[in-house]
């Protein structure tokens, strides 16, 4: 099969199945989504949308947490992973967005990776999410995912894996593409034990093929 062949039938599922994939994160505005990213790294979106409640209601925008102890924004976050060091990267990206950036979360992603806290991924992220450009977020899940299937071949880092996707991909399918493949790797393709039996990708996967199928 053709890699071409292969994206499209993968497009067109979840264009059938979930046209409007978004991510799992609750979120009001920039800020708030910023934040919850922000926060997210190496924890579950679901122990995220637990926490952010009571810490935006404490800090509903970036001047009020840029003001804010460290440590009374460790005390609403101390359940996440690292909290530590998200407490530290949320008042900074804070400050930093209130003295460079005048209160408003920047919308490419050279600005935003000045910001404590925000990698490629978090950029990424943000700039599909909000402003839907088509850049691609690539965590564990889509890292997994775009390789069992055959998307990506022989990527090493996150980085190529985002070049191949980008790509590949129609340019105005990349911002739903992320959560296509992120929703597909947390549900069906898991790291251990992925669902084979109820995916419907099969028929294009190489994983499925190589591991499943040929040994039948």
């Amino acid at each position: 099969m053709l890699k071409k062949e292969r994206y499209q039938f993968v497009i067109n599922h979840f264009l059938q199945h979930n046209p409007e994939a978004e991510t799992e994160l609750i979120y009001e505005n920039p800020y708030q989504l910023l934040v919850s990213v922000i926060l997210s790294a190496q924890c579950t979106d679901k122990r995220i949308n637990l926490v952010t409640p009571a810490l935006f209601k404490k800090f509903p925008d970036s001047i009020s947490l840029s003001q804010a102890p460290i440590e009374e924004i460790y005390e609403l976050i101390k359940s996440v992973s690292y909290p530590n060091n998200k407490a530290r990267h949320l008042s900074g990206m804070a400050q930093m967005l209130e003295t460079q950036f005048k209160g408003t979360v920047p919308m490419t992603v050279n600005e935003l990776t000045q910001l404590p806290g925000v990698g490629r991924k978090t950029a990424n992220v943000i700039t599909s999410v909000i402003d839907k450009q088509p850049n691609m977020a690539v965590d564990t899940h889509v890292f997994r995912v775009s390789a069992r299937i055959g998307l990506t071949t022989g990527a090493k880092t996150p980085v190529a894996a985002e070049m191949q996707l980008i790509k590949n991909l129609p340019p105005e399918y990349v911002h739903k593409a992320h959560h296509w493949l992120i929703l597909h790797g947390r549900y069906i393709c898991t790291a251990r034990s992925p669902k084979c039996d109820k995916c419907p990708l099969n028929p294009v996967c190489r994983f499925y093929i190589k591991n499943v199928l040929n040994k039948i």
